[in-house]
């Protein structure tokens, strides 16, 4: 099956703390996202996001640096392997710079999501960090 790699940069308003314990923290995953995240933020722990159409786990976690996960969707097309997504923060002033590579992502829906990332992650984190401010 052919796959694609995703690749995004995006500055949050956020220290890297935060912005990483939105990411791998369930219950503030929800508070962002406002849809269901279950899971344990530990290597190997499973989780799911956005009442279970993501399902994965976490293969390294480096708290305020680094994640790397592989999760699949519900959309996944039969017999797909999971993808990788990693993700590393880097402090810019009093915010972050938040790297993405996605990649094993299935090639038929690679700009579904690239633009999903921008409205289901960064868009709603950005407004959910501009209200705590």
């Amino acid at each position: 099956m052919e796959t694609g790699v995703i690749r995004q940069t995006v500055r949050l308003d956020a220290s890297p703390a935060i912005v990483y314990a939105l990411l791998v923290d369930p219950e503030r995953h929800t508070a962002f996202t406002d849809a269901p995240a279950t899971g344990e933020p530990v290597v190997n722990g499973a989780f799911t996001a956005w009442a279970e159409y993501i399902v994965g786990r976490h293969l390294v976690l480096e708290p305020g640096r680094l994640i790397v996960q592989e999760w699949r969707t519900s959309e996944w097309p039969e017999g797909a392997p999971p993808s990788r997504l990693e993700i590393v923060l880097a402090a810019d002033g009093e915010g972050c710079i938040l790297t993405m590579v996605h990649g094993d992502v299935p090639a038929s829906q690679i700009d579904d999501y690239a633009q999903g990332w921008e409205d289901f992650y960064w868009a709603p984190m950005r407004a959910y960090l501009a209200q705590r401010t």
